[in-house]
């Protein structure tokens, strides 16, 4: 057996126990976001870091509902250059504080009958903690994505001193570990094998086909993203240009309101 093949062994079982023990979440949570896309409104997804990998894959993405609204802050988003701009100093120190969460989702002019889908790992920073607590605070649904095992043994790093799963109204929990990487070296202190990416993805995507399935059931016909590399090319690029303008018109009917400042506690 290679470590490979150990590797794949483990996010197969992990994958296999969030559908056996999370099936009622994520049903939950695709009633949400087809209550908010059925309304006219939009389902926000945000993670800070490689969180925000398994946001971006709600829209636009092959298969995918329109109505997810992604949000990408990139000084929390993209830490590949590691060092100079754009670093993983500045990533450390900006995703730990607090009144930045919330001043990402006044830019984006957040409406009654909104949701938010939050994918952290952790659960315990400020940027998502700060998120949550304002959709809470506005009475609207948080959805978590998020590792229970590993939450519920560290600290929030927010003055609430709570957890997202302690906050948010449906939790999908991950089931990851504390060490997230799973492979095990003999000679190597620390574990290689990264797993909570994966699985955060492909929750992800349960969530989006479960909201197209919800919206279905209630004779809500769900504008979809369509492949365009394949022999509908011409069909596809049609349709997704449709479902392009819904979106821009979700954006453009809402009341701009000025950001207002926030102050720092």
């Amino acid at each position: 057996m290679s470590i490979a093949t150990d590797y794949f062994d483990d996010v197969i079982a992990k994958m296999t126990a969030v559908r056996d023990t999370q099936d009622a979440a994520i049903r939950e949570a695709a009633e949400i976001c087809a209550d908010t896309i059925a309304g006219d409104g939009l389902v926000f997804a945000f993670g800070t870091g490689h969180g925000g990998f398994a946001a971006l894959e709600m829209f636009p993405r092959t298969g995918g509902v329109t109505g997810f609204r992604p949000i990408v802050e990139s000084s929390i988003a993209l830490m590949h250059h590691v060092l100079g701009d754009q670093g993983t100093a500045q990533y450390r120190f900006l995703h730990t504080r607090e009144g930045y969460g919330k001043a990402i989702l006044r830019s984006h002019q957040i409406k009654d009958g909104d949701a938010l889908i939050l994918f952290s790992h952790s659960g315990i920073n400020a940027v998502i903690l700060d998120m949550a607590e304002e959709f809470k605070e506005r009475g609207l649904k948080v959805i978590a994505v998020t590792s229970v095992p590993h939450s519920s043994q560290v600290a929030s790093r927010h003055s609430c001193g709570k957890r997202l799963y302690e906050i948010a109204d449906v939790v999908i929990d991950t089931g990851i570990p504390l060490e997230d990487a799973s492979q095990f070296i003999d000679g190597l202190e620390f574990p290689v094998g990264p797993t909570s990416t994966s699985i955060a993805v492909a929750v992800s995507h349960a969530i989006n086909a479960s909201t197209a399935a919800a919206l279905v059931q209630r004779g809500y016909e769900p504008m979809i993203m369509v492949n365009t590399n394949s022999n509908r090319t011409a069909l596809a690029h049609e349709q997704n240009d449709k479902n392009y303008a819904e979106l821009w018109r979700r954006l453009r009917d809402r009341e701009f309101s000025a950001p207002a400042p926030v102050v720092q506690k």
